[in-house]
């Protein structure tokens, strides 16, 4: 089974539908939507919606912080919360409630699902480096832990008695998963990278080989910041997805 690994969206129509394209014509037999579907851009009611109609097919979707925000509102960087509070408007009943019942995190078979970290889901830790990995890989007995929250991709292992490792993803070249090591990978961002690509982050992951292939897609960026623009967000917004930071 192919499954494609997606994580935060951020209300980026272009991206979303371009990366979903891809899995498509890559032969992804399931789907994984690892949070923060809306914030930052300018169409968070069709992504809501599109991620819907995924799990109604079956698709996975954990909840990320700035889902959560939208009925919890928490302190965020002044950009962020103008989005947000932007995005509130825009959003109808039903829509915020499957926001709100999104879980945290998902557990199946060898696999764990969630947002920001395993540690305390429902803080929204970063995960920035070694030390961060390794928490995380600690509190779940899961050898496989696939997160996103970060916007950078990245890849962790551990070994029994071994100290915690740094795989440094390289996009389109199959990374072999060792069934003898506990693996933990950040998947980067759709809808709003932040390693200087603009091009939409994502990953297909073989459960039957245990392979991971880190994946960049290239989108109307020009259009996606437009509606930023025209939307009256904040002009860092749209900024940020034309240069990838």
């Amino acid at each position: 089974m192919r499954i494609a690994l997606l994580s935060d969206i951020h209300a980026n129509r272009e991206a979303f539908a371009a990366c979903l394209a891809h899995a498509e014509s890559a032969g992804a037999d399931r789907y994984v939507f690892l949070g923060d579907y809306v914030g930052y851009g300018a169409d968070p009611g069709w992504a809501i919606d599109t991620v819907k109609a995924y799990v109604e097919r079956g698709a996975v979707a954990v909840l990320g912080n700035h889902d959560a925000a939208i009925g919890v509102p928490q302190r965020m960087n002044a950009s962020a919360e103008i989005a947000l509070e932007w995005t509130r408007t825009r959003l109808d009943g039903s829509q915020r409630e499957f926001l709100a019942r999104l879980p945290l995190c998902i557990e199946e078979d060898e696999r764990l699902y969630v947002h920001a970290n395993a540690w305390a889901p429902h803080r929204w830790g970063y995960i920035l480096g070694h030390t961060e990995a390794r928490r995380s890989l600690q509190a779940t007995a899961r050898r496989l832990t696939f997160c996103g929250h970060v916007h950078v991709p990245q890849l962790y292992h551990i070994a029994p008695c071994a100290e915690i490792e740094a795989v440094a993803p390289v996009v389109g070249k199959v990374i072999p998963l060792p069934l003898q090591r506990r693996w933990l990978a950040v998947l980067g961002s759709v809808g709003q990278p932040r390693d200087g690509v603009p091009a939409a982050a994502y990953a297909l992951f073989d459960t039957e080989r245990s392979e991971l292939l880190f994946l960049r897609v290239p989108y109307d960026v020009a259009a996606a910041a437009g509606k930023v623009r025209a939307a009256g967000l904040p002009l860092i917004l749209s900024q940020r997805l034309e240069s990838g930071y």
